[in-house]
């Protein structure tokens, strides 16, 4: 059985993350994607972080790039426009991550395009949008985590601002790039015609923010850092035991009357101030003081195993070395091994969601600047696109 995506052509005419990383959940499922990148040095990814495997290409490149093929188009020369404007023609998606207005200069806004394809889908991520006040600033994905509330409200109370490690402007981006692309394909089937996508980083970001701002406007107060605590119910954070972190997480008042019997701490439900949930979040700071001196009483395995046993939510806390080699994403295969012509091999992770039918494949791994413009150039001159007796596109200029 294809593929999903099988017989769907998108343009991936991005850098860095939020557009490569959505063209790369699209190629999984089996989209023909083709990266088109400025000649010489290709995706700026390509040149960046400061340690490398064998070959040239940044490990970030190889993340964000598999099952994709790569030609370099410098889209200011009108013969390599010409290329573009082929390719275009036999497109579902094209998507694209220049800041607002670059794209009709270089000849590849939507209007443009979609006189040569009308059924293409055009999405276009950026930092704030292409409308709005803001919409001409450069923009990545710490200024989108500042404006969009989520560095105000990470880390602790008092310290200094703490960026959300995981790039959630920028993967969040994409995946709502994809959600989007893959909407507009579905609506097409009807309607014939493709659309314009306006993604941003910026909405992202705030998008994600939802028990953030339900609590913004459910007590009127901007939310504050609360470290690894949770804003809907307590306990629900890390706490210490005798040699180290683990977390809990009593989201219900059910597992909070298991989490105190487990501990041996019922007499904690006959004080009103932990009573609820809703006193228990009132109250957080003093509950896990209460609290403290027990889970101090023992190590964090003996905790985990007690708590799992008595149905409560826990978990050790694993670094990155650690959570990739757990058994958990061993049985999932979270991390694949991935052939390359340059690199021998080299470590990637692997599919979140898997699908019983047409589980996603490796077809390609990360391709090289440029290697397959030979092969992408033959494909449209063999339909006519480009080259001597090239069909005439309709293009708006």
């Amino acid at each position: 059985m294809a593929l999903p995506l099988a017989g769907t052509r998108v343009l991936d005419i991005s850098q860095v993350m939020a557009g490569p990383f959505c063209c790369m959940l699209l190629a999984d499922m089996g989209a023909d994607v083709i990266k088109i990148e400025p000649p010489g040095t290709g995706d700026s990814t390509r040149l960046s972080m400061g340690f490398r495997l064998k070959g040239t290409d940044s490990p970030g490149f190889l993340a964000l790039n598999r099952n994709k093929r790569s030609i370099t188009l410098d889209l200011k020369q009108e013969e390599d426009r010409e290329v573009l404007y082929g390719l275009v023609q036999t497109a579902d998606v094209l998507v694209e991550n220049a800041r607002p207005g670059v794209a009709a200069r270089l000849g590849m806004d939507y209007e443009t395009l979609r006189a040569i394809n009308p059924r293409l889908v055009y999405a276009s991520i950026s930092g704030f949008g292409q409308t709005g006040p803001w919409s001409q600033r450069p923009g990545f994905d710490l200024m989108a985590q500042a404006v969009s509330g989520v560095l105000s409200s990470n880390g602790f109370p008092g310290m200094e601002p703490a960026k959300n490690s995981i790039p959630v402007a920028d993967l969040g981006a994409g995946l709502f790039s994809a959600y989007a692309i893959l909407s507009a394909i579905i609506g097409r089937q009807t309607s014939n015609v493709g659309q314009f996508i306006d993604a941003s980083l910026f909405e992202a970001a705030l998008a994600l923010s939802v028990w953030e701002t339900t609590e913004l406007w459910g007590t009127g107060r901007s939310p504050i850092p609360i470290g690894s605590a949770n804003r809907m119910s307590a306990p629900y954070q890390a706490v210490e035991a005798s040699d180290g972190w683990f977390v809990i997480g009593a989201a219900n008042q059910g597992l909070w009357l298991k989490l105190i019997k487990a501990i041996g701490r019922e007499e904690l439900q006959l004080e009103e101030r932990f009573a609820t949930n809703a006193n228990r979040i009132i109250n957080r700071i003093a509950l896990i003081e209460a609290m403290a001196p027990t889970f101090r009483s023992r190590t964090k395995q003996d905790w985990i195993d007690a708590l799992i046993g008595a149905g409560v939510p826990t978990a050790p806390i694993l670094d990155y070395a650690e959570a990739v080699e757990s058994e958990q994403a061993v049985a999932r295969e979270m991390v694949k091994t991935i052939p390359h012509p340059v690199e021998g091999e080299f470590k990637a992770l692997g599919f979140p969601v898997k699908l019983s039918g047409t589980p996603q494949e490796i077809r390609l791994p990360p391709p090289l600047l440029n290697q397959h413009g030979d092969e992408i150039r033959e494909e449209l001159t063999r339909k006519g696109l480009i080259g001597p007796g090239r069909k005439t596109a309709a293009v708006a200029r």
